[in-house]
């Protein structure tokens, strides 16, 4: 297992979701530790959710990523595939403004939910020059794979994640899969793998090695 950093210094950040808490219960550790790292800026694009659920998304993004910029767009939950021609000319926009961007935040290809594949899907083909990481997101379907790439996670990192979830999205708190356990659990495993005590893992399907030799 190789340990790799990414480089100091400004980085631009896009969190790509299907829906509202998408990104938070996927990376939400990973993104405290960007806010711990600082100089991190970002952008959050999501395309499905209610009123009510945008704003938990917008504080949510706010406290696990201070000053972070949102958009949102109100496609119809389970029914993404449909809009194809509009989601790919909104990521692409999307990806315009932000030419420089470093890393991307995204669904797996194989995500069972159709919503997150298609994201996932698109991400890496819009965003060509960027280290794009696939994130998980637990649910009944059983879908969690095999995951190439670690970020590991302190147990303070990890039980404020947990918090922030329970605070910001009220909503959800009522669904079967919404626990502790849940969240901390996973964490717990894909830490196992990479010798921490948590972790949360991503699937990188391309990256480039910077050698720092010009060609």
């Amino acid at each position: 297992m190789q340990h790799l950093s990414l480089p100091r210094g400004e980085l631009k950040l896009v969190c790509l979701a299907a829906h509202p808490d998408d990104i938070e219960i996927a990376a939400g550790a990973t993104l405290l530790a960007f806010a711990e790292r600082g100089c991190v800026e970002g952008h959050w694009l999501t395309l499905t959710g209610s009123p009510e659920r945008r704003a938990e998304a917008e504080a949510a993004a706010q406290a696990f990523l201070p000053d972070s910029h949102t958009t949102f767009h109100g496609f119809p939950d389970g029914r993404l595939p449909a809009y194809w021609n509009e989601i790919k000319d909104i990521l692409h926009g999307f990806a315009a403004a932000l030419p420089e961007a470093d890393v991307v935040l995204a669904p797996r290809i194989d995500d069972a939910h159709q919503d997150h594949r298609l994201v996932g899907t698109m991400a890496p083909t819009v965003w060509r020059d960027a280290l794009v990481l696939h994130y998980e997101v637990p649910k009944w379907d059983g879908d969690l794979g095999r995951s190439n790439c670690y970020v590991p996670i302190s147990a303070e990192l990890g039980r404020r994640k947990v918090s922030l979830l329970n605070e910001h999205y009220q909503s959800q708190r009522g669904r079967d899969w919404w626990d502790d356990e849940t969240f901390l659990g996973l964490m717990r495993i894909r830490g196992m793998e990479c010798r921490s005590r948590y972790a949360e893992a991503f699937q990188a399907s391309k990256a480039v090695l910077s050698l720092g030799i010009d060609e």
